[in-house]
């Protein structure tokens, strides 16, 4: 078994082959120098501690006590199908019963001139330690985008006192699955904390001339920062699929069993997409730490012959000033928007399909407010079921006898 990728998802199928009592040969390979490791603290923890670190997935004495080889600091360059290997970029070759592909994604270049040293993008440790340095009071940072990865970084970079403005070219931020009910709240907290956050405006220049840099705005404004963060989204990393010939759709594309068009090669994580049954089949491809562990695990059943079909609902969380932001679900399937508050400020929004069912659910709240009732909901979603409009609505109606019923 060659898993390529040694990411959260790389990692999790790695151990899970071992788990489930595989015995043969597993070997895993990164292009980084670290241990496989979990990415969600970059724009967090790692980015407001004073010594950040790697959160790894397994420690070395694990990995060899699991007897999986890890192979570090090299890329896969080529697959041959047909004669079942893949090669390294330093020479090697490995010869492979079932490939998974777990490449993961990579932050999406801004399409502009001027862009130089101070203009960054998050991805890898390094990356985030990069980033780190500048974070500081006085320091002014730049945030182009404003997705989950953007403002969690600027709330960061708050807390250690720099001065932050966000940019986002759309009419407001986290338009892509977030309700703008729940966005409205986390815009005023950013802007509560001082962060300057500018919407509905394009950039029309950047300026790096090494010292600093010179973000020009549409409207003719100039935002000058010690650092411009780019977060404009990120895109699979499919170059090695496609030169294989694998079918490539917004991702790997893979079947309800995250196998690919070659039967003996699977994909996971970031850069695949897949077909959802709970939504009628459609094709997504998701971006998301619980789905990194989820599809790395499911992968390795499928590997050995379980036959298993991507069942997991979609669920995504952010922390932002003590707040937690939590969906399950695909909010856009949904048609209809039924409100729970649970108090303290917390509440849900359901979303409902046309025909009733429950298709997703955000929440925000101070803490864990949101936790056990988005986890509830995740499971009446999971059942495709229809609770009435008026009891979802009602905190004195409990989800947990909802699902019971």
């Amino acid at each position: 078994m060659v898993i390529i990728g040694a990411g959260e998802c790389g990692g999790r199928a790695a151990l899970t082959l071992r788990d489930l009592g595989y015995d043969g040969p597993v070997t895993l390979v990164g292009d980084e120098p670290h241990l496989p490791y979990e990415r969600p603290p970059l724009s967090k923890e790692a980015m407001a501690s004073d010594a950040p670190a790697i959160k790894a997935i397994a420690s070395d004495e694990i990995l060899a006590g699991k007897a999986i080889r890890h192979i570090h600091s090299v890329q896969a360059i080529a697959i041959d199908r047909a004669a079942h290997t893949v090669r390294l970029s330093d020479g090697s070759v490995l010869p492979y019963d079932k490939l998974l592909l777990a490449t993961g994604s990579t932050p999406r270049k801004l399409p502009m001139p001027g862009l130089g040293g101070r203009c960054v993008y998050l991805r890898t440790f390094a990356d985030a330690l990069a980033i780190r340095a500048h974070l500081s009071a006085g320091n002014r940072i730049a945030v182009i985008g404003g997705g989950f990865i953007g403002l969690e970084l600027a709330a960061a970079a708050r807390k250690l006192g720099a001065d932050v403005t966000v940019i986002e070219a759309q009419s407001r931020i986290l338009m892509r699955g977030v309700p703008a009910e729940i966005a409205e709240i986390i815009h005023d907290a950013h802007v509560a904390e001082g962060v300057d956050v500018i919407c509905g405006e394009g950039i029309s220049a950047v300026a790096d001339d090494g010292e600093e840099v010179r973000v020009t705005l549409a409207g003719g404004r100039e935002i000058i920062a010690d650092l411009a963060v780019i977060g404009i989204g990120a895109v699979p990393v499919t170059g090695l699929a496609a030169e294989a010939g694998l079918a490539i759709e917004n991702g790997i594309a893979v079947d309800a069993e995250l196998r690919s068009s070659d039967p003996d090669i699977f994909a996971a994580g970031d850069c695949c997409s897949f077909p959802l049954a709970i939504y009628g089949g459609r094709r997504v491809r998701l971006e998301a730490w619980r789905n990194a562990q989820e599809q790395g695990a499911l992968a390795a059943r499928n590997m050995l012959g379980a036959g298993e079909p991507h069942a997991a609902v979609p669920w995504f969380w952010s922390d932002q000033y003590g707040l937690s932001l939590q969906i399950a679900g695909l909010s856009d399937e949904g048609r209809s928007t039924v409100r729970r508050d649970l108090g303290d400020g917390a509440f849900i929004l359901f979303h409902l399909a046309e025909d009733g069912r429950l298709v997703a659910a955000s929440g925000i709240g101070p803490g864990n407010a949101v936790a056990r009732d988005i986890r509830l909901a995740e499971m009446l979603i999971a059942k495709r079921a229809k609770p009435s409009a008026d009891a979802l609505g009602s905190p004195e109606v409990k989800l947990k006898a909802l699902l019971a019923a």
